[in-house]
């Protein structure tokens, strides 16, 4: 794998054909699909097989996984075909649908546009996904089955205990709280992976907060969350800088069709600057925001679900932090801005009155930024964490430059002894 900080951002306008996102503002404005009609699982398929054309995902998730049809236009043909394919299974019952003649318009424009023909191979459909142990139908005693949508419910209910969770969270320009507890402040400039394991996927998109200047902040969130048996259908969801949706990209707010479809959801509580999207068959819960001008990201996740990647999954800003390479050096943070060091200090210190890590990464916003509005970041990057940690003794984390990234080998080991249940093993 190169060096994905020096690349420019895969979901750039540069690297995407524009009438890729032209479709999609057209299937969101027209996102109310009938009952009867599948016309929202059709968008979903072709977002889920055009997101390698676009770099959406790692080459593990999406390429490996026979998703993305190959490169190029070749690739984008066959997911126009399929799409194509899908709209006609669905036509009877989406006669009246605005959404689906908008999409059956929008298919003939792009496969005239790319000189797709009309027969050829297609993109195969995205597969079911993967199930935790115990998920099934057993039963104790005559008692009901546990709901193989309710992670909580049905962990609780095979191991006699509450599952373990875990926090992450990057924000400002950007500052990473990784599952380990330690905290990274990074320059990680064009996109890189929060997370990248077989439940989900997170992408953050990043560009320097100022011409010329080493910090970036995160302008473009992708999240993922992958196919899950009879839970839920793939479904993408993508937030930008002054375009934070409470809807998937496909326009629907929950998991699709499938029998626990109402186990992931989106809320927003304040339209436009804060959503949260929760996802109940993999016990995990994300918070988005906007505040001065950039996207902060904080998650609460299962043990077992944070782990469950391989090998080729490694680079996980939540897992092992910034890569040493991408940390900003001490002469960086020493560089002084429009607001004095101790005016920055004076403002953080409303908000933040302990001089943990939040409060000198809230200080280093606001000094390198020069916009004392970087002050909100910080606190609700600390509010989210005393709401997601299980362990709130960890919650003021004191600002070090020992902290190490764990690889995936040690991710198996006991972490921090004491504060972890052991990891649950899945195969």
């Amino acid at each position: 794998m190169g060096d994905p900080g020096q690349s420019p951002s895969p979901w750039s306008p540069h690297g995407s054909p524009p009438t890729l996102s032209i479709l999609t503002l057209l299937l969101l404005l027209c996102g109310h699909a009938y009952s009867q009609c599948k016309i929202l699982r059709c968008n979903a398929e072709y977002v889920s097989s055009t997101l390698s054309l676009r770099g959406g995902g790692s080459p593990g998730a999406l390429q490996g996984g026979g998703r993305g049809g190959g490169v190029g236009s070749s690739g984008l043909c066959r997911a126009l075909r399929s799409y194509a394919l899908c709209t006609r299974r669905t036509a009877r019952t989406c006669r009246g649908d605005l959404a689906f003649h908008s999409a059956v318009h929008g298919i003939e424009d792009l496969m005239i546009q790319h000189n797709c023909s009309r027969q050829g191979p297609t993109a195969p459909p995205p597969p079911r996904g993967p199930v935790f142990p115990g998920a099934g139908p057993t039963r104790a005693s005559g008692s009901p089955a546990p709901d193989p949508c309710d992670y909580e419910g049905r962990f609780s209910r095979l191991h006699r205990q509450p599952p373990g969770f875990l926090h992450c969270a990057s924000f400002g320009d950007p500052h990473v709280r990784t599952f380990h507890h330690h905290f990274h402040t990074c320059r990680v400039q064009g996109a890189w992976p929060l997370l990248d394991n077989d439940f989900l996927f997170v992408q953050a998109t990043s560009s320097p907060v100022a011409s010329g200047a080493n910090a970036t902040t995160t302008r473009k969130l992708t999240i993922i969350f992958k196919n899950m048996q009879e839970c839920i259908d793939q479904k993408v969801y993508q937030a930008e800088v002054d375009n934070l949706p409470a809807a998937f990209e496909d326009g629907s707010i929950n998991g699709g069709d499938r029998p626990g479809g109402s186990s992931l959801s989106i809320r927003t509580a304040n339209p436009g600057s804060h959503v949260e999207i929760r996802a109940a068959y993999i016990g995990t819960t994300i918070i988005i925001r906007q505040t001065a001008g950039q996207l902060s990201f904080s998650i609460r996740v299962a043990e077992d679900v944070a782990r469950a990647f391989s090998a080729e999954q490694d680079l996980q800003l939540c897992v092992g932090g910034c890569p040493p390479s991408q940390r900003l050096s001490r002469s960086v943070r020493s560089r002084r801005g429009t607001i004095t060091m101790d005016a920055a200090r004076q403002l953080c210190k409303e908000g933040l009155p302990v001089e943990d890590a939040y409060f000198h990464s809230c200080v280093f916003d606001v000094v390198i930024s020069g916009d004392p509005n970087f002050t909100v970041a910080a606190q609700a990057a600390l509010e989210d964490a005393r709401a997601f940690l299980p362990d709130l003794e960890k919650l003021h984390l004191f600002p070090s430059d020992a902290g190490v990234p764990l690889s995936s080998a040690t991710l198996l080991a006991p972490l921090l002894s004491g504060l972890f249940v052991l990891w649950l093993c899945i195969q």
